[in-house]
C-alpha cells in the first residue's frame, strides 16, 4: 500500500479520528489522538546532565512526602478503628445501663407483686385454719350424735350437749371476700407501664431525627404585625392589636404567617413546633420568595409552588401543596409537629412527634394528588407558621412555639 493513500496526522486534532477507506478498499481504524499533555511531554527536552543532581534532589524529596502522607494516613486508619471500637464500647455501656435499669426496675416489680401475694396467702392460710378447726368440730360433732344413736339403740346412754347444735354454727366473715391480691393496683402498674413502654419506643424512634436538629428561631422581620414574638425568637403569639409599626417589605401584610430566619440548602434538619395552644394552625417550609403581600394564593401555605404545609382547620388535618391537597386521619388535633427536611432529596416529612408517626410526605415518590415538578429543591427553604383564622372567635390568644431539643 503507496504511503500517498493515507493522510498525515496532525498532533493538534482534537475529536477522535474518523475511519478512513484506503484506495484499496481496505478499511484502515485511524487511533485516537494524544492528549496534549502527551503532546508536551514529547516536544519537552529531556534535562541535562548538570541538571539531574536537581532532578534526583526533587525526586527524592517527593517520596520522601509520599512515604509522610502514607505514615499519616496509616496512622488515621489506626485512630479509625481505635475510635469506633471506644464509641462502640460507650454505645453499649449506655444500653448496658437501660438494661441494668429495667432489670432492677422488674425485679423491685415482681418483688412486690410476691410481696402482696405472700400477704395475701398468709391471711388465706389463717382462714384456712380456722376453717379446718371448725370442720374439725363439726366432724367430732357428727362422731357423738353418731355415737349416741348407735348407744340408744343399744340401750346405753350416752348424753349429747344441749348446745351441740349452737356451737357449730359459724357466720361466714364478709371480709373473706376482700382477700385478694391488689389487683387495682396491679392493673395501675400495668398501664404506667404500657406508657413508659410506648414512650420509650418513641423516644428510640426519635433519637435519630435528635441528631439532625436545626436550631429554629423566628424571623421578626417577615412576621405579620399581630404577631409577637418572644424573646427567645422560639415563641410566638397572635395578638388583638399590632405589635410593630415598621413597615418592612419582607413582613406577611395580610396573613398571620411568619418564617424562620435561616435557610436550609443542604443536608437533614429537623425541628419540632408545640401547636397545641392553637386553634387551627399550618405548618412547613417555603422558599423565600413566597409572596408577602395580599391574600390570595401566592401568600398562603400549600397553596403554591413555593410552600409545603400541615394544616389543623375547624378539626380537619390535611397536607398542601401547590393548591392541592390530602385530608389525612386524625381522632384529634396532634399537640406536637415535627418537620424534618432533607434538602438533597428534596424530601418534607411531617410527624405527630408524640406518637414519632408519619403524617404526610413529600417526595418525588409521593401520592399522584401532588405536583412533581418540585421533587427537588431550586432554592433554600425556610421554616413557615401561620396562625389560621377559624369560625370560633372565643379561643383566646393563640400561640406557637418551636421547641428546644437541643442535647
Amino acid at each position: 500500500m503507496a504511503e500517498e493513500d493515507f493522510r498525515p496526522l496532525s498532533e493538534e486534532t482534537s475529536s477522535f479520528w474518523l475511519v478512513s477507506e484506503a484506495r484499496s478498499g481496505i478499511q484502515v481504524t485511524q487511533p485516537f489522538p494524544r492528549s496534549p499533555k502527551l503532546i508536551r511531554r514529547a516536544g519537552a527536552s529531556s534535562p541535562k546532565l548538570s541538571e539531574l543532581p536537581v532532578v534526583l534532589e526533587e525526586l527524592k524529596r517527593q517520596r520522601k512526602s509520599t512515604e509522610s502522607h502514607l505514615e499519616s494516613i496509616k496512622k488515621r486508619q489506626t485512630n479509625l478503628n481505635t475510635s469506633c471500637e471506644a464509641m462502640k464500647q460507650q454505645v453499649q455501656e449506655c444500653y448496658e445501663d437501660l438494661r441494668l435499669a429495667l432489670q432492677e426496675d422488674e425485679r423491685a416489680v415482681l418483688d412486690m407483686i410476691e410481696q402482696d401475694r405472700r400477704e395475701t396467702s398468709s391471711k388465706l392460710n389463717r382462714i384456712l385454719q380456722d376453717w379446718n378447726q371448725h370442720l374439725n368440730l363439726l366432724q367430732k360433732h357428727i362422731g357423738t350424735v353418731q355415737s349416741a344413736q348407735q348407744s340408744h339403740e343399744e340401750s346405753t346412754k350416752q348424753s349429747v350437749p344441749e348446745d351441740i347444735l349452737t356451737g357449730c354454727k359459724k357466720k361466714l366473715d364478709p371480709a373473706e371476700a376482700e382477700i385478694k391480691m391488689n389487683e387495682v393496683r396491679i392493673q395501675k402498674l400495668m398501664k404506667v407501664l404500657r406508657n413508659i413502654s410506648k414512650y420509650l419506643k418513641v423516644q428510640l424512634q426519635r433519637k435519630s431525627l435528635l441528631l439532625d436538629f436545626s436550631e429554629v428561631t423566628i424571623d421578626r422581620q417577615t412576621c405579620h404585625s399581630q404577631i409577637k414574638v418572644s424573646t427567645d425568637g422560639r415563641g410566638m403569639c397572635l395578638c388583638t392589636e399590632d405589635c410593630s409599626v415598621l413597615s418592612d417589605p419582607l413582613r406577611f401584610d395580610q396573613l398571620y404567617s411568619a418564617l424562620g430566619s435561616v435557610g436550609i440548602s443542604s443536608g437533614q434538619n429537623y425541628w419540632e413546633v408545640d401547636v397545641h395552644c392553637c386553634p387551627s394552625w399550618a405548618v412547613g417550609v417555603a422558599y423565600g420568595s413566597i409572596q408577602r403581600r395580599g391574600r390570595d394564593k401566592g401568600a398562603k401555605l400549600g397553596r403554591n409552588r413555593a410552600s409545603w404545609s400541615l394544616e389543623f382547620q375547624n378539626g380537619h388535618l390535611s397536607a398542601w401543596h401547590n393548591d392541592r391537597h390530602v385530608i389525612l386521619p386524625a381522632r384529634a388535633a396532634p399537640s406536637r409537629i415535627g418537620v424534618l427536611v432533607k434538602y438533597q432529596k428534596g424530601r418534607v416529612v411531617f410527624y405527630d412527634a408524640e406518637k414519632m408517626r408519619i403524617l404526610q410526605e413529600f417526595s418525588a415518590g409521593q401520592t399522584a394528588v401532588f405536583d412533581r415538578a418540585h421533587h427537588q429543591f431550586t432554592a433554600p427553604v425556610y421554616p413557615a407558621f401561620r396562625f389560621v383564622s377559624t369560625k370560633d372567635k372565643n379561643t383566646g390568644q393563640p400561640h406557637m412555639e418551636i421547641c428546644d431539643l437541643s442535647l
